[in-house]
């Protein structure tokens, strides 16, 4: 074990970071897959409520690391709106893979990057470029080709899942706000506590008693998120944001193999078409602000 660990910290940054990035993916996706068991009988506000209960209790030691006085926060009201917010796209998320095939739901989480842009010109009054405008409104018309409106009734999953997606791009802005101020353990702190407290109510309206199996997924559910998270905390930690954001997309193709293996869902023309569309969108995104980035870091050692 402890060789492992001497060649793995001898990677290069970018390798580890990607290694745990990876891993990270198919922690999340592994949790879809429990989620898509689970929901044919336990409501969504359920496993929400395990998911933030055991996800705090995981978290236990970072708070303890944290320390009392680090916890005590001046932004209660916001902590307060942000688990809201991050809570029911969790709930939000659950529902969507629930009802749609996981390629799908999975595809559709992509578009956070869209809704960033927008919400960064409204609500963090930041410039954004043309070139960004243009893959923001390309990557949307991914969005309409994957909802097949020209076929009829459009499922409520998906605006649900669309929905979704804004709610969690919502979330990372409150989350560079909040970050001015408090450190990453308070936040998750509030988060994993508020959350419970929200969910509280509604779990018990649609409560069902689990069976052991069901007690187990549950379990799993919250487990995988919580180390699936831990491993992409990692990945952005030590390797370029860039390069371990393109990392993610490995996500669609094993969302796409666990669907056709394990439920055998088989995505259509519409389905690829849209999502190659909206992933080539976020990743023109993400390589235009690295560039600006870069470019905004060597003037700045010039000066």
């Amino acid at each position: 074990m402890k060789a492992f660990s001497v060649w793995f910290q001898s990677l290069p940054p970018n390798m580890r970071g990607a290694i745990f990035v990876v891993m990270g993916t198919a922690f999340f996706v592994m949790t879809d897959i429990v989620v898509k068991f689970a929901g044919d009988r336990i409501h969504p506000a359920q496993m929400a409520i395990f998911r933030y209960v055991v996800g705090f209790i995981l978290l236990v030691p970072l708070f303890v690391r944290t320390g009392p006085e680090q916890l005590k926060t001046k932004r209660l009201k916001l902590h307060f709106f942000r688990a809201m917010v991050a809570s029911l796209g969790q709930a939000g998320m659950f529902f969507a893979v629930i009802h749609l095939h996981l390629a799908d739901a999975t595809a559709m989480t992509f578009t956070r990057p869209l809704f960033l842009t927008m919400l960064a010109i409204f609500v963090l009054k930041e410039f954004v470029s043309g070139h960004r405008w243009g893959a923001t409104v390309i990557g949307f018309a991914g969005v309409i080709v994957m909802m097949r409106p020209f076929g009829g009734e459009i499922e409520i999953a998906w605006f649900v899942a669309l929905f979704t997606a804004f709610l969690f791009a919502s979330g990372l802005i409150i989350i560079r706000v909040l970050a001015r101020d408090d450190p990453p353990g308070t936040i998750l702190f509030w988060y994993h506590l508020f959350g419970a407290l929200i969910f509280a109510g509604p779990a018990a309206y649609v409560w069902v008693d689990p069976t052991p199996l069901e007690w187990l997924w549950l379990i799993l559910i919250a487990t995988f998120t919580a180390i699936g998270m831990n491993f992409f905390v990692r990945g952005f930690s030590v390797g370029e944001s860039s390069l371990m954001g393109t990392m993610e997309y490995i996500r669609l193709v094993l969302a796409a193999i666990a669907g056709y293996f394990i439920f055998s869902e088989i995505p259509d023309i519409w389905t690829g078409v849209g999502a190659a569309i909206i992933v080539s969108a976020t990743l023109y995104i993400a390589r235009h602000e690295a560039r600006k980035e870069k470019a905004a870091d060597q003037e700045n050692r010039k000066n």
